[in-house]
């Protein structure tokens, strides 16, 4: 791929400022040393006003998605897209969320510009767990693990039972929920069904890769290994 075309996709212009840049003696190797839109050079020694080139496609990031901001490119609030860098949200192929957090839940949430990738985490026959963390307007009543493990508990307009989820009860009103599957804000819904109120939501781990560390509206790529631990857990291990 010719260096215009790579760098363009990277989301730091079109190809005519792109171009430009190399004009401009912008683009440079880790040396100083300016680099030509026809050179052949791996992408790590790639240098942009000093900086390392972003990461090529098949990039995974993880947030820590904050209050108050929508899993959206256009809303009119803010958005996570605003969180990173202007350039990531003009990336080609396209910087897209693993799945939605709503604007009053806070908590991991990840990208990737891996189609693929994507629909292997997001698919119901994947059942990777999604673990969420709840506090609650009321008491819990004491019946809700039995309801919620029972495979039997049906939402409000739903005409198929919920799969079995795992309720750990961390005080009176606080609760951890295991979910695998992703129903419309199925976790507040279960709670409603029961006749309580979520006040809190924080999704805190997917399978096996959790958000410690990692401040509200901070982000990091992942490592491999660390994609890895997206698929490595059930509930039954936790």
């Amino acid at each position: 791929m010719r260096l215009v075309r790579l760098i363009a996709n990277l989301g730091y212009g079109t190809r005519k400022d792109v171009a430009w840049m190399f004009r401009e003696g912008r683009i440079t190797d880790p040396d100083g040393d300016v680099l030509y839109a026809d050179d052949k050079v791996e992408h790590a020694q790639i240098r942009i006003d000093g900086e390392p080139l972003d990461p090529p496609a098949g990039i995974v990031l993880m947030m820590h998605k904050p209050l108050g901001v929508t899993c959206s490119r256009k809303d009119t609030g803010r958005v996570v897209y605003d969180l990173l860098p202007p350039r990531y949200r003009a990336r080609t192929p396209a910087l897209s969320t693993v799945g939605r957090l709503d604007r009053d839940t806070s908590g991991l949430l990840l990208f990737t510009d891996d189609g693929a990738l994507l629909h292997r985490i997001i698919s119901p026959r994947a059942q990777i767990a999604k673990v969420y963390e709840a506090t609650l307007a009321q008491d819990l009543r004491g019946d809700e693990q039995a309801l919620f493990a029972s495979g039997t508990l049906m939402l409000e307009s739903e005409t198929t039972p919920l799969l079995p989820a795992q309720l750990d009860v961390l005080g009176p009103r606080h609760a951890r929920l295991i979910l695998t599957e992703g129903r419309y804000h199925q976790a507040r819904r279960m709670f409603a069904a029961t006749g309580n109120h979520v006040e809190t939501l924080q999704r805190t781990a997917v399978g096996d890769l959790n958000l410690k560390g990692l401040d509200a509206g901070a982000w990091r790529q992942l490592a491999s290994s660390e994609i890895s631990l997206i698929f490595g857990s059930q509930p039954a291990d936790r």
